[in-house]
Parts: structure tokens; C-alpha cells; sequence
């Protein structure tokens, strides 16, 4: 029976992480598929670059919203094992999405997911250390990293004397590894400074045409119905 139970909680977890919120959120805002567009990625970051501020702050938190919901249907089912299982395969789901080629994002937003789940203190610090980062820096692939090695640091300190000790350190690692292996492309472009940075004011203006194109349709329909 309990076998049943983590088989489960893999599968939906796994099935969550597939669904991909930036293509979603893309097709919402007037672009048919977002991974044809700028980096090719379907994350927040990719979705921000192209689309402006509210698709990719939408995108951030669907796919945070994806690794929290299937961590807390683990919970539910058995626990913190379980709720680090679902968060993890989560994770994967998003990376590895098999309903899109196997080709998804980088799974920082959902990784953020397991991390409220875990604590939201601990998440509300990753998202303070990230904003830093990228404000300092406009790199967000280096407030990735960052994060990404904060997070088991982060749990290896603060909750030993949680009884689920020693799992939440290995999701973390684990959690922390996955994230690194799919910035390694972005960890070559910084050797090579290469890598772009975030433009705030590019954003602004991109956010802007994009609104505006909204309204416009919204106003076509409109015409159209009466």
C-alpha cells in the first residue's frame, strides 16, 4: 500500500511539473508558443525577456504553484518523504516535461514550490536573495546559481532537529544539482561573458506594446459582438 502511495505522489508530482505554465501564459498574451521565441526556454525568465512583467511574474508563480501543490498532495499521503518526493519530481516534470519533447525550463520557480513547502521563511529568504542578486548583478542565471547552492546550505543549518533531517538535506542536494546541470549552458556564457543581462527599461517598454496589443483585441471583440 505505501508503495502505492509514493507511486502516486511521483506520478502527479511528475504530471504537474509537465504542465507548462510559460506556454500557457504565452498563448494567453498573444504568442502561440514561447519556446520559438528569445532563448527558447519556457520559464518566467524567458517569458519576461519576451512578453514584459505580468506574463513572467505570472509564469514565476504558476510554476512555483506546481512544485507547491505536488508537494503538498505528499504531504498529505505520507508525510515529509512524501512531500519531498512530489516536490522533486515536480522538478523533473518541469525540466523533462514528456508531453513537450522533453524539453522544458530550468526549474528555479518550481523549485521555489518545494522550498515554501519545506518552510515559507526559508522561501521568502531565497526570493529576497534572488531580487538582490539580480538587482545588483541583472543577471538572473547568477541569483539562479546562487540560489540553487543556498538551498542545501541553507537546510543543512537550519533544521537539524527536524526528524526528517537527513531527506531534507538530499532533496536539497538534489534539488540544488538538477538546477546547476540545467544552468550549465549559462555557466559557460558568464566564463565567455557572454550571457545577457536583465534590461529593466527594454521590460518596461516590451510590457507596455504588449498591454496595449491586449486592449486593442479586447476592444475588437468588442466591436465584433455589438
Amino acid at each position: 500500500m505505501i508503495i502505492l502511495k509514493y507511486l502516486a505522489i511521483a506520478v502527479v508530482g511528475y504530471l504537474l511539473g509537465n504542465i507548462s505554465v510559460g506556454v500557457l501564459i504565452s498563448k494567453a498574451f498573444g504568442v502561440w508558443d514561447i519556446r520559438k521565441h528569445g532563448s527558447g526556454n519556457s520559464g518566467s525568465t524567458n517569458v519576461l525577456r519576451t512578453l514584459g512583467w505580468l506574463p513572467g511574474v505570472l509564469t514565476l508563480v504558476g510554476d512555483c504553484l506546481k512544485g507547491y501543490l505536488a508537494c503538498q498532495f505528499g504531504q498529505w499521503l505520507c508525510g515529509d518523504p512524501g512531500m519531498l518526493l512530489g516536490g522533486l519530481c515536480a522538478i523533473v516534470g518541469h525540466d523533462y516535461p514528456v508531453f513537450m519533447g522533453f524539453k522544458g525550463g530550468k526549474g528555479i520557480a518550481t523549485s521555489l514550490g518545494l522550498i515554501l513547502s519545506i518552510s515559507p521563511l526559508l522561501g521568502v529568504a531565497h526570493v529576497v536573495l534572488v531580487i538582490l542578486i539580480v538587482a545588483v548583478t541583472r543577471y538572473m542565471s547568477v541569483a539562479s546559481i546562487t540560489a540553487s547552492f543556498a538551498f542545501p546550505i541553507l537546510t543543512a543549518l537550519l533544521f537539524r532537529q527536524r526528524a526528517s533531517y537527513p531527506l531534507l538535506v538530499t532533496a536539497a542536494i538534489i534539488a540544488g544539482l538538477l538546477s546547476l546541470y540545467r544552468h550549465k549552458d549559462n555557466v559557460k556564457r558568464l566564463l565567455r561573458h557572454e550571457e545577457n543581462r536583465l534590461d529593466f527599461d527594454r521590460i518596461s517598454r516590451i510590457s507596455e506594446k504588449v498591454m496595449k496589443r491586449m486592449h486593442d483585441r479586447k476592444n475588437r471583440k468588442q466591436n465584433d459582438m455589438e
